[in-house]
């Protein structure tokens, strides 16, 4: 029953991943349909964005009411019913009002999920979710050619909505396997809810929130301007710029993997002071005036991110102790999805106005502001680690 759970949890990242790409991929031919600008885009996704900040701060209270099985299970329900409602949209405004469900929905999956891995599995296989998550997102872009290539993007999201509806019936027929660790469960989710103000008083978790957000700015800046940088900057043609900015994409995901293997043994914080720094060492190669090195540095920027995102989650619970994890969890995915959110527009306004020259200067800061926050949290936390 162990395996067997684990591997649905598994099934379940790839539906967290599923959407992730499907927008992106979809667009330039739904903003032509809708007869909307390109940029409107930045709507759909900050409302998506704005519903995972939400249900992330309430995954905490959710997870006691219900607890964690019920809430993945309706969670992914109500991610595949938004799906269908993308397929379904005649008007700009109606992407707009399925975004809500989507977001709320992706949140409290991402929130109620990554806690109860951190809780109950080792370091390895949070890395190797994460790396499952980058399997969905690979997916689903092909769908969506699929179905622009024979149908339109409107059966692209169909048919991804279907996956997710057969994803909530595997969980609905896996809802007993949970009872594995029910016991622990619900010791855990007994205690009083933290909330925002009282996480904020435990010593360390300011600093891990600044820098968890730093990393997803660094993180997602690097995801969603790769390729501009490398035809604006480097002077690579629009198509294999392109190709080349997948390469950041490939990278995190291979390095996910390869991360389960040793991340055991070298523990949580060594690993993400290892990310950290092979991440600079990908900001160095990106910065230099080589068209070669910039293309392999992004690549090297993935695979240094690899396993940053899933050590901070997985460490949570010995930081500042399992019976406060959720509550933090929630809000470190609330502080993730803030640095998604808004650090790429703020970087897109300083290469609009200055350059795109800029980009090295803007990861490094952001990685050297986690390497800071990751340390200042460690020693605050130091006391949770003696015997």
């Amino acid at each position: 029953m162990y395996l067997l759970l684990l591997a649905v949890i598994y099934l379940t990242f790839i539906s967290l991943g599923l959407p992730d790409s499907l927008l992106g991929s979809a667009w330039p031919t739904i903003h032509t349909a809708f007869d909307v600008p390109l940029s409107y885009m930045g709507f759909v996704s900050m409302i998506i964005s704005g519903g995972t900040i939400v249900s992330s701060l309430l995954a905490e209270r959710l997870n006691q009411k219900i607890g964690t099985r019920t809430l993945t299970t309706i969670s992914v329900l109500l991610t595949a019913i938004a799906l269908f409602g993308f397929s379904t949209t005649t008007a700009f405004y109606q992407l707009c009002l399925w975004g809500i469900p989507y977001g709320l929905g992706a949140g409290a999956i991402d929130a109620s999920l990554n806690n109860y891995v951190a809780l109950h599995y080792n370091s390895k296989h949070m890395s190797w979710l994460h790396c499952f998550w980058g399997v969905g997102t690979i997916i689903s872009p092909y769908v969506m050619s699929y179905a622009l290539t024979h149908t339109s993007w409107t059966s692209g999201y169909r048919s991804v909505s279907y996956i997710q509806f057969a994803i909530f019936a595997v969980l609905i027929l896996a809802l007993p396997l949970w009872k594995i660790h029910q016991t622990k469960q619900t010791e855990e989710t007994s205690k009083k809810v933290l909330g925002l103000k009282g996480a904020l008083k435990i010593s360390g978790v300011p600093t891990i929130l600044v820098g968890f957000m730093a990393y997803c700015a660094a993180e997602s800046t690097a995801m969603l301007w790769a390729s501009s940088f490398l035809e604006g900057v480097r002077g690579v043609t629009k198509n294999d710029a392109a190709a080349f900015g997948s390469l950041f994409f490939i990278g995190i995901t291979i390095g996910r993997f390869l991360s389960g293997f040793i991340s055991d043994k070298l523990g949580d914080s060594k690993m993400i002071r290892l990310g950290t720094g092979i991440a600079l060492c990908g900001v160095l190669l990106i910065a230099l005036p080589v068209t070669a090195l910039s293309i392999v540095g992004f690549v090297v920027i993935g695979l240094g991110c690899a396993p940053v995102y899933p050590c901070i989650i997985h460490a949570t619970p010995q930081h500042f102790g399992a019976e406060n994890s959720q509550g933090i969890i929630g809000i470190q995915m609330a502080s993730a999805y803030v640095g998604t959110t808004l650090m790429p527009p703020l970087f897109g306004l300083l290469a609009n106005h200055i350059s795109l020259q800029l980009m090295p200067i803007y990861l490094a800061f952001f990685l050297i502001l986690l390497w800071v926050m990751s340390a200042k949290t460690e020693q605050k936390c130091a006391y949770r680690q003696e015997p």
